[in-house]
């Protein structure tokens, strides 16, 4: 299964995705990185939480 960009929803393998990865400090993911589906976000005054539908939470970010 191909791996996906957790902010634009592209192939994480295509590369170019510095832009992504800069943004992803201060924002929840967008899409499931393992079936690019859109996350549901629900934005907290502590934070944020964010799970795929099938999926459930995504494993942290590194």
């Amino acid at each position: 299964m191909e791996p996906y960009c957790d902010r634009c929803g592209e192939p994480a393998a295509g590369g170019g995705h510095a832009a992504c990865r800069a943004a992803r400090e201060m924002e929840p993911p967008r899409y499931c990185p393992s079936c690019r589906r859109r996350m549901i976000v629900q934005v907290t005054p502590l934070g944020w939480t964010a799970r795929c539908t099938r999926h459930g939470a995504p494993p942290p970010a590194p």
